[in-house]
């Protein structure tokens, strides 16, 4: 038979605290504070902190200041064999100073989330580098096969003046280093649902090149994953 005893304090005799439960105050500041990084900061994530304020001025000086001045400027920033050819260097560095479409683009909002992303996890400089060089290689990777057309005659000498420049390479880059770092179902989702949308991109054939251009990036993010992943920090 089951007796139900009374237990009564006694003097000189301690119970056991009750388990201590997080509050409801504390628990909405924690899943605040884990919202908020999502978004770069000035000391969590530098790198993508100042790319982003200087994408956020380009960005304003293309929308309000004066067209003819905006032309020349994406003109003279435009990484076409042309342009290669005569300053490689700064219209390398000058293309990936735009986004193409404005602060609205999925290519800026992008940017924001997958940069700030990697770069806690992997950190600014070698988030820096797998932009950089996605940036590079796929512009090099499809201007190069342009000179070369043309140097045999099976492209007119314009297409040695195309109009390219924005951070689309080095986002694709990007996202391919950082699903190396998520869990396998999301990895392959992020992956597939990329790849979706660029192939759709390819099959529309609006812009041949740079649509062969992202998936380039992307796969070159993918062969980031053994370094990344040395160096990876759990996120909090």
């Amino acid at each position: 038979m089951r007796s139900d005893v009374l237990l009564v304090g006694i003097p000189g005799q301690r119970t056991a605290p009750a388990p201590a439960s997080v509050s409801a105050p504390a628990a909405g500041r924690r899943r605040s504070w884990r919202r908020w990084r999502l978004l770069p900061t000035p000391v969590g994530t530098p790198f993508t902190f100042s790319y982003a304020l200087v994408l956020i001025a380009t960005s304003l000086f293309a929308e309000y200041a004066d067209p003819a001045t905006v032309s020349d400027a994406l003109r003279g920033s435009s990484t076409d064999v042309a342009h290669l050819t005569e300053s490689p260097l700064l219209v390398l560095v000058a293309s990936a100073l735009w986004v193409a479409g404005g602060l609205a683009s999925p290519y800026a909002v992008g940017f924001v989330f997958v940069l700030t992303a990697l770069e806690r996890r992997v950190g600014g400089l070698r988030s820096a580098g797998v932009f950089l060089l996605g940036h590079v290689v796929a512009t090099l990777a499809t201007e190069v096969p342009v000179g070369l057309s043309v140097l045999v005659g099976h492209l007119p000498d314009s297409s040695l003046h195309r109009f390219d420049y924005g951070i689309s390479f080095g986002l694709m880059a990007s996202v391919g280093a950082l699903a190396g770092l998520l869990t396998p179902w999301v990895r392959w989702a992020v992956l597939a649902g990329v790849g979706a949308m660029l192939l759709q991109d390819l099959l529309a054939f609006t812009d041949p090149l740079t649509n062969w251009g992202h998936p380039l990036a992307l796969l070159l993010g993918v062969a980031f994953w053994p370094l990344v992943r040395r160096r990876a920090r759990v996120p909090d």
